[in-house]
């Protein structure tokens, strides 16, 4: 499994140097921590900032999503492990702006502990109020009735993208934990494995799949998922992601969603259309109108194979926020 690499301990810095050489007008690296990445454009006072953050290896979550119309800063961890405490404390104090910052990020329990230190400290040592919200959109990783337990996946995406222009928009924190949670109960996400990735320290395979094999569910990392069995085609798949997904999230006819059909490495873009097809004509038969779509690579597993179907349900209040143009490195939206 080749990398294009130097030496595997120093990938996360190298690529964090690469990425604010190639994008100077956009973000910048904090002289005070090195994985704390912040935009490069003034923000204005009394805006609540948006900080997310999580382990490497996803690109472009989650440091392509920092610019306007998005997230203020990021904290960048190692490969699959979350950001320690003070990277996000020191993005907390740089984009304050008097008016408090919002968390988020996914549902895995270094991430909590991390981000919930952080909290913590930047109100006892700076005075700067957090509101926190845990992206849980992974149906395949806890059943309906234990959502608080579930996994964040690609739907982050979609919680990001309405945290940011409602901040952008000028919510107040409260007003921003409320949108940004409502996105996330409305968004629901499922997987499908295909190949393994490869650590760079390890070079050895994250988990093992037949020749002609797949998992329904795998979990960003590896996680196991509900079902391995003989690899279906494209239709069978997204069938079965899209039935999981509006069995545990109904979704009523004449109502408006948007898609992401995520990449999670290596999938090309043209199984994903071919994914995106059988989408589009499940949800077109059931009455539901697609008011946005997203097809590529969002949120990957550095070269892992297979995808993701991820479903936000929108009300008039996300159709406008996430209408809302955006402006980062690695996500454009006019």
């Amino acid at each position: 499994m080749k990398k294009l690499i130097n030496n595997p301990t120093n990938v996360v810095d190298e690529m964090i140097e690469g990425y604010i050489k190639a994008h100077p007008n956009h973000v910048k690296q904090l002289a005070e921590n090195k994985r704390s990445i912040v935009t490069a454009k003034e923000t204005k006072d009394g805006k609540v900032g948006v900080l997310i953050g999580g382990g490497s290896g996803h690109e472009p979550a989650f440091m392509g999503y920092v610019g306007e119309g998005m997230a203020d800063a990021v904290a960048v961890g190692n490969i699959f492990a979350s950001p320690p405490p003070d990277p996000i404390l020191e993005a907390t104090r740089v984009i304050d702006k008097g008016a408090g910052v919002l968390y988020i990020y996914g549902n895995y329990a270094g991430d909590v502990m991390n981000f919930g230190m952080a909290a913590e400290l930047a109100d006892l040592e700076h005075g700067i109020q957090v509101g926190t919200v845990l992206v849980t959109d992974d149906v395949a990783s806890a059943p309906k009735e234990e959502k608080e337990k579930r996994r964040g996946i690609a739907g982050e995406f979609f919680v990001t993208k309405v945290a940011g222009a409602a901040s952008e928009k000028g919510y107040s924190l409260e007003e921003l934990v409320s949108v940004a949670n409502k996105a996330n109960d409305y968004t629901r996400s499922m997987g499908v494995g295909l190949t393994p990735c490869s650590l760079p320290q390890t070079g050895q395979p994250s988990f093992e799949l037949g020749e002609n094999e797949m998992e329904i569910g795998l979990g960003h990392h590896g996680e196991p998922g509900v079902e391995k069995g003989e690899l279906k085609t494209a239709d069978e798949v997204a069938e079965r992601l899209v039935a999981d997904i509006l069995v545990d999230m109904p979704i009523a006819e004449g109502e408006d969603v948007a898609v992401l059909v995520n990449g999670l490495g290596s999938t090309t873009r043209m199984e994903l259309y071919i994914m995106f097809r059988k989408v589009e004509k499940m949800l077109s038969e059931k009455g539901i109108t697609i008011h946005r779509s997203y097809v590529g690579d969002y949120s990957t597993s550095l070269e892992m194979g297979g995808c993701s179907v991820s479903i936000m349900k929108l009300d008039d209040e996300l159709k406008e926020l996430v209408d809302q143009t955006a402006d980062c490195p690695m996500y454009v939206q006019k």
